[in-house]
């Protein structure tokens, strides 16, 4: 791992371990995050109308889904960019008054 394998372009050393080297992966970080991610979902089902979950759900590309902007889920919906960010907003604080109790 220590050993020189050949210069880089400045003319300075390389080894394999600066070669293989990567950053750390955070298994902890992630992990939680997997656990808020679940937690939100399940609020989800129970906290928000179906409106609010499918505006939630393509907004931030839940559930499979790819991301959406508000104004390609207003066009699908057939209701304005307005009453999308409205909906985004409602939801979105009950799963914050909800995820913090």
């Amino acid at each position: 791992m220590y050993e020189k394998i050949g210069t880089d372009q400045d003319g300075r050393e390389l080894r394999l371990m600066d070669v293989l080297e990567s950053e750390p992966i955070d298994v902890v970080g992630n992990l939680e995050t997997q656990k808020n991610i679940r937690r939100m979902q399940e609020c989800m089902g129970h906290i928000l109308n179906k409106r609010e979950q499918q505006v939630i759900t393509e907004r931030y590309g839940l559930d499979g889904h790819t991301e959406r902007t508000q104004r390609e889920i207003a066009a699908s919906l057939g209701i304005s960019r307005s009453y999308v960010s409205r909906l985004e907003k409602r939801a979105l604080e009950k799963l914050k008054n909800e995820l913090s109790e």
